[in-house]
C-alpha cells in the first residue's frame, strides 16, 4: 500500500526523468569527463553552447537525484554515471534513455488511449514513414541493444550452431554481438526495409560483416528456407503482436529450423498475474500507447504458443539486474 508521501513522490516522478533526458541529450556527463573528471557549470555551458543559469539549475537537479556529485562549484560524475552515461563507457545506456525520451510525449496522452483503446501515435512513424524518426529509432535501439546484448550473450548456447536466423533483428546489434562471440556462426537478420538499411550501415564497418547479412523482410509474411537454420532468435519484438500473430510467427520460425534446433525469445514478460514484475506491467502500457497490439505477455502464455508452433522443453531465465528482460528457450 502506498503512503501519502509515496503518492506525492509518484506524481512528480517525471521531474527526475525529464532531468535525466535533458542531461543525456546535452551529454553533460560526457562533458564532465572531457574536462578531466570535474567541471563547473560555466565550463559545461560554454563547451555545449548552453545558457549558464539554466545549466546550473539542471546540474544541481542532477546532484539532487544522485546523477552527479558536487563539491563547492565543481561537479563530478557518480561511479554509476561514469559507467552508464558517458560516451564510450563500458555500459553506455544513453541509447536506451533516448528511446524512453522519444516515447515520453505518448505517455502524456494516456487518458486519450483509455478512451479510444488505440495507439496515440502511428507505429509507422518510426518504422519507415518518417525517415528521420525511423533512423533515430534504429540508432536508439542500437544503443539499447548494446547494453542488453552484453547481458544476454553469455546465456545463449550457440556452440555447434552454424546458421542462425535473427527475426525482427532491428539495427543488427544482437546479430553482431552473437557473431563476435561465436566465430563459426553465420547470421541472417530480417527487419522492415528502412530498419534493415540502417542495420547494413552499422554492420558494414565491423569485423563480422562477412557473416552477418541484413535482409529486408516482414516476419508476418516472409518465407525462410525450410529446415535451413539450427537456431532462431526473436529479441524484443513479440510484445507488439497479438497472440494469433505470435503463433504464426513462431510457426514460420519452426519451419525454418532443422529438427533439434533451438529458439531464443528475449522480451519483457510478466508472471501469470500480468502485474509483476512492476516494470514489465508498466512497459505493457508503453507498448499499447505506441503499437496496435502492444502489451506484455507472461512466460507461461509464451510456453503455450511455442507448443502450438511445434516447440518443446521450454525454460525461462531472467537476465541479471538491472536488465528487466526474461529469456525463454525451447527446442524444435
Amino acid at each position: 500500500m502506498k503512503t501519502l508521501s509515496d503518492i506525492i513522490d509518484l506524481a512528480s516522478a517525471y521531474y527526475g526523468s525529464s532531468v535525466l533526458f535533458a542531461a543525456t541529450e546535452r551529454d553533460v556527463f560526457t562533458a564532465v569527463e572531457e574536462a578531466g573528471g570535474e567541471a563547473t557549470a560555466e565550463r559545461i555551458a560554454g563547451g555545449r553552447s548552453l545558457d549558464a543559469r539554466a545549466t546550473r539549475l539542471l546540474l544541481d537537479a542532477c546532484v539532487a537525484i544522485g546523477l552527479l556529485e558536487k563539491s563547492g562549484e565543481v561537479y563530478r560524475n557518480t561511479p554509476a554515471g561514469r559507467l552508464a552515461l558517458v560516451a564510450g563507457s563500458p555500459q553506455d545506456l544513453r541509447g536506451a534513455i533516448a528511446y524512453n525520451r522519444d516515447v515520453y510525449p505518448a505517455w502524456g496522452r494516456l487518458s486519450e488511449f483509455l478512451r479510444t483503446g488505440a495507439p496515440v501515435e502511428s507505429p509507422a512513424i518510426h518504422l519507415g514513414d518518417d525517415a528521420a524518426r525511423t533512423r533515430a529509432f534504429a540508432l536508439a535501439m542500437h544503443g539499447r541493444a548494446l547494453g542488453i546484448g552484453r547481458s544476454v550473450i553469455p546465456f545463449l548456447d550457440l556452440s555447434g550452431r552454424s546458421h542462425l536466423l535473427d527475426l525482427a533483428g532491428g539495427p543488427g546489434t544482437y546479430a553482431r554481438l552473437m557473431a563476435e562471440a561465436n566465430p563459426q556462426l553465420t547470421i541472417d537478420t530480417y527487419d522492415l526495409p528502412a530498419i534493415a538499411e540502417v542495420a547494413r550501415e552499422l554492420i558494414a564497418p565491423t569485423a563480422v560483416a562477412d557473416r552477418v547479412h541484413c535482409h529486408a523482410g516482414d516476419y508476418h509474411t516472409h518465407a525462410y528456407p525450410a529446415s535451413h537454420y539450427d537456431a532462431v532468435t526473436i529479441f524484443g519484438a513479440l510484445h507488439q503482436e497479438s497472440p494469433d500473430d505470435i503463433v504464426a510467427i513462431l510457426r514460420r520460425a519452426a519451419a525454418a529450423l532443422r529438427p533439434g534446433g533451438r529458439i531464443y525469445v528475449l522480451d519483457m514478460m510478466t508472471d501469470a498475474t500480468h502485474a509483476s514484475p512492476p516494470f514489465s506491467a508498466l512497459f505493457a502500457v508503453n507498448m499499447a500507447l505506441t503499437a496496435h497490439n502492444g502489451w506484455v505477455f507472461s512466460d507461461s502464455e509464451l510456453y503455450g504458443w511455442l507448443g502450438q508452433a511445434g516447440f518443446c522443453d521450454c525454460a525461462t531465465r531472467p537476465l541479471p539486474p538491472p536488465m528487466p528482460h526474461w529469456l525463454v528457450t525451447a527446442s524444435k
